[in-house]
């Protein structure tokens, strides 16, 4: 029998896609080690990644069984899963994997983010064993969480994944291998804790020091023409496929601000000038200077 472990994320700037892939693999690593004693034995192999951010990849419908182990990933945007995902997430057909639900935030707080990732997780037919909220470069800044997710963080990423290993091993080993014995157990478990609160909250909305709020839900980011060299690849990077080949650098609809295309811009011909979107940057940099540490839940 084999078990396949993979990673499947949403990322716009890469932090998302360097946590999920390293826990995936490491656990990987670390199936193969420890995971031999089930009767009949079970092998472990490392499936290919699934990257659910380019637009037409979410056009796509992805049904997993109960040998699947999935590392599966997504950014909070606003304290939450982005609300972009939903209806794609609502088309997975979990089938019984185990999921690991980590979410990457950008040192502000993950609020329900991880316990709503969990929840729709355990919705779609996935048995949820293990969970986790990582820090990452906020898309917004170059400043707050600069570099993240950083050696220190890929550190917990892995002992994090060695430890999800460890419990899932023991979890097949002491059900010989058996789908049906580990189904029951895992129903029996019930979803894994973390932190959040159910009823999931609204969105984080940003304000001012007045308590006002700053609506920059329609802000997008605009264009240099003059350093614009057309090389395209904001067009590839663009989550929402609303950056056009025939218009590179024109942002033409839906933007969720995941910055991947100002930050990857090789001539910076990309920019935000929206008050509202600065004084909100500011802010967030101002007010959450201070290193915050992944949390995990096994």
């Amino acid at each position: 029998m084999e078990k396949r472990i993979r990673a499947m994320y949403f990322t716009g700037t890469g932090t998302t896609a360097k946590v999920t892939s390293g826990v995936a693999y490491r656990m990987w690593e670390e199936m193969k080690k420890n995971g031999k004693e089930a009767d009949p034995a079970v092998s472990f192999v490392k499936a290919a990644n699934i990257n659910f951010s380019p637009f037409e990849a979410r056009q796509k419908v992805y049904t997993f069984d109960e040998n699947d182990i999935v590392v599966f990933g997504t950014p909070v945007i606003a304290g939450r899963v982005p609300n972009v995902l939903l209806k794609f997430l609502d088309t997975i057909e979990g089938g019984g994997a185990m999921a690991i639900p980590v979410v990457l935030y950008g040192n502000r707080n993950y609020d329900d983010a991880l316990i709503e990732l969990r929840n729709i997780l355990e919705v779609r037919g996935f048995h949820t064993v293990a969970g986790a909220a990582f820090i990452g470069e906020h898309s917004f800044s170059r400043t707050l969480a600069a570099g993240r997710p950083d050696s220190r963080d890929m550190e917990i990423a892995y002992s994090f994944a060695a430890d999800t290993a460890g419990k899932i091993t023991a979890l097949i080993n002491e059900n010989d291998g058996d789908n049906a014995k580990i189904a029951q157990a895992l129903e029996a478990a019930g979803p894994v804790y973390v932190k959040g609160q159910d009823p999931i909250r609204p969105y984080y909305k940003p304000q001012d020091r007045q308590g006002n709020h700053i609506n920059i839900l329609k802000v997008k980011p605009k264009l240099d023409e003059a350093k614009c060299t057309g090389c395209g690849l904001c067009v590839t990077v663009c989550p929402m496929g609303s950056i056009k080949a025939e218009a590179p650098g024109v942002v033409d609809g839906i933007c969720i601000k995941c910055c991947g295309c100002e930050k990857k811009c090789p001539e910076g011909a990309l920019y935000f000038d929206d008050p509202g979107y600065l004084y909100h940057k500011e802010e967030l940099e101002l007010g959450y200077a201070d290193r915050k540490e992944p949390e995990l839940f096994i």
